[in-house]
């Protein structure tokens, strides 16, 4: 097996004051693939991201970018990592073509303004490559957060919640985006408050709470293993009450006892689904319709998230 691009050993951090805001992480990122990191406000997401990057120091690990020690190493390993944060960095009074350039300089590339030019254009921003930052919307600095990051042709590219607060439109745009790099074998590593985009992009999802990275799967396998079936069915006669006949199945009733709600393990050898619409029948219990569904990515976060909190 290949070795990771990214490797962080027992990383912790904790700040003067006594807070706790990383607990010993373990995570190996593969080149190439797309990893999510969702999370709750204060969960660390962000302060992992800025430990990888060398914006905070850790107080105790290893980072491995590459196969570089991040921190004894920091330069060749910073090469490799774009970094899109939360907050708008720039100059507002430069241009965004020259707020590329010299992001590009900074580390050091030659100029390459052949490629400054497509990444503008991929960005919606070569018709703005004049103009002033602090005469741009919102939405027009994100992107050029992104040109950015991009702009010294990075390994790695981390987005520190991306598409907080932006409009439908520029999201999608940067769903097209993600999606483009991924194919010239950019590594993306996301943080995200928005589930939808871990289910939509991501290869990998992981899920931190209380400075700790409580898992981290392939999306897939996640949704499979604790994805929950629901089987919803639509009675007849509404009821008051679940009948104490069919405490086995444990259902619920909704919509004003007009459903009985049945959830069930998919990949159990026996779902419960025949016995009990056969206990249904033997009861003289009348239904219209049924319909299943399974649980999304987001059921499972706040699944996983309560289970941590309840410990």
């Amino acid at each position: 097996m290949a070795e990771p691009i990214l490797a962080v050993r027992g990383v912790s951090k904790i700040y003067a004051s006594g807070q706790r805001a990383l607990e010993a992480v373990d995570l190996d990122i593969r080149k190439g693939e797309i990893v999510a990191l969702l999370g709750p406000n204060g969960a660390g997401k962000s302060t992992l991201i800025n430990v990888i990057c060398g914006v905070v120091k850790p107080s105790s690990g290893t980072i491995t970018v590459g196969g570089h020690d991040a921190i004894r190493d920091f330069k060749p390993a910073r090469m490799m990592i774009g970094l899109v944060p939360q907050e708008l960095s720039v100059d507002m009074f430069e241009t965004v073509m020259a707020t590329v350039r010299f992001s590009r300089r900074l580390f050091g590339r030659p100029g390459h303004d052949a490629y400054l030019e497509q990444l503008l254009k991929d960005l919606s921003l070569w018709d703005k490559r004049d103009s002033k930052i602090m005469e741009l919307s919102g939405g027009m600095k994100r992107r050029v957060l992104i040109a950015k990051a991009l702009s010294h042709e990075p390994d790695i590219l981390f987005l520190d919640e991306p598409t907080a607060g932006v409009d439908v439109s520029l999201r999608r745009d940067m769903w097209k985006l993600i999606g483009s790099l991924r194919e010239r074998g950019v590594t993306i590593i996301l943080t995200t408050h928005y589930i939808e985009e871990a289910e939509e992009m991501a290869d990998r999802v992981g899920v931190i709470t209380g400075g700790r990275l409580l898992l981290i799967e392939d999306k897939a396998a996640l949704m499979k293993k604790l994805g929950k079936r629901e089987m919803d069915i639509a009675l007849v006669d509404p009821m008051t009450a679940v009948p104490l006949e069919l405490a086995e199945w444990s259902p619920s009733l909704e919509n004003d006892g007009a459903t009985l709600r049945y959830v069930f393990d998919a990949q159990a050898e026996r779902t419960g689904i025949p016995s009990l619409l056969r206990k249904l029948g033997d009861m003289g219990i009348a239904f219209k319709d049924l319909e299943t569904s399974k649980s999304s990515l987001e059921d499972i976060f706040v699944d996983l998230t309560a289970r941590k909190e309840a410990a």
